[in-house]
């Protein structure tokens, strides 16, 4: 009779082997996320509040995990160490001068360390510095802010309802100017005004320009060689006769001034009384004695004339008389 073959413990054995196979390869997977099987080194940090922070969250540095939170302690009264496994191979990106603050992967996510920051002149971290701290905003003072900012937006929202209303009824300078037609046309042949004010402007800005062209121009002609103008500018002896003539008009005028005035206290002499031409002039009574004077001494001469007409007829005197005509005739 044939003995039956137990295939029991090969089977047992093959799962024990696929057992140990997956635990191995879990020991591993574990260890190389928690970076176990990494070099590190182990730096720390001080903070206020960690915010919920865990031990074996990550370190970040530029997007890229460098190392795990290793240990979390209470440092003095009421600050907390925290201490970080950071890899080798990353050390020497991270400076003494770098700073570290706590984040989240995401906006709820697990809580992480950020490091950043550091000059590339400063030294590289080693085994036990202490990095800077930068206080991180927590949900709850996001939330805070949050709540701030909506009251604000409520109170401006109610204030732009309000103005809204008030223009609406036509309060207000606004309100009456969208509300009150006449004040609309008002503001309408203001704006015209202004328009044609801003067109005659143009208009000034363009003759400016042409005279300004027209002062080039000229400016151009003086420095025309040749030309009366440019002669008088440069040649110093057209300048020299051109300033002799001027000074001999200037002369001439303050003459012609010196002659007006004399003729104007002659005329103001003539007009007064205290001399003998400003009475003949002004003074009716003289004028008419002296005509009165003149009148008697024409009839004066004609009486004369006859006295002597009749001397020359007396045969008293006509000898003489004719004795005087022959000496005359020789």
């Amino acid at each position: 009779m044939k003995s039956i073959k137990n295939n029991r413990p090969v089977i047992v054995g093959i799962f024990v082997f696929l057992g140990l196979a997956i635990l191995i390869i879990a020991v591993f997977t574990l260890g190389n996320q928690k970076k176990t099987f990494v070099k590190a080194f182990a730096i720390n940090a001080v903070f206020n509040d960690v915010g919920g922070l865990q031990e074996g969250g990550n370190v970040w540095f530029s997007g890229v995990k460098v190392g795990v939170i290793k240990k979390i302690s209470f440092y003095g009264n009421f600050q907390v160490l925290v201490t970080m496994n950071i890899e080798k191979n990353a050390a020497s990106h991270i400076h003494k001068d770098a700073k570290a603050k706590i984040g989240s992967d995401g906006l709820i996510g697990n809580k992480i360390i950020i490091i950043y920051g550091g000059g590339a002149a400063t030294a590289s971290v080693t085994k036990g510095d202490f990095l800077k701290v930068e206080k991180a905003l927590s949900t709850e003072d996001m939330l805070v802010t949050l709540q701030a900012n909506n009251k604000n937006l409520l109170v401006i929202t109610n204030s732009f309802k309000s103005i809204a209303n008030k223009i609406d009824s036509g309060s207000g300078t606004i309100g009456t100017l969208l509300n009150d037609a006449s004040l609309s046309n008002k503001l309408k042949i203001t704006v015209n005004n202004l328009q044609a004010t801003t067109a005659n402007f143009e208009a000034a800005s363009v003759n400016s320009k042409k005279v300004v062209s027209d002062i080039q121009a000229f400016t151009s002609k003086l420095n025309t060689p040749g030309s009366l103008t440019n002669e008088v500018v440069t040649d110093t002896t057209v300048f020299n006769n051109l300033k002799s003539t001027v000074i001999k008009l200037r002369e001439s005028a303050n003459t012609a001034s010196q002659f007006l005035d004399n003729l104007k206290t002659t005329g103001e002499s003539l007009n007064r009384k205290d001399n003998a031409a400003g009475v003949l002039i002004n003074d009716a009574d003289v004028a008419a004695s002296l005509k009165t004077t003149i009148k008697n001494l024409e009839a004066s001469s004609e009486k004369l004339n006859e006295d002597l007409e009749a001397l020359q007829h007396n045969f008293l005197l006509r000898g003489y008389f004719k004795k005087q005509a022959k000496n005359k005739q020789q």
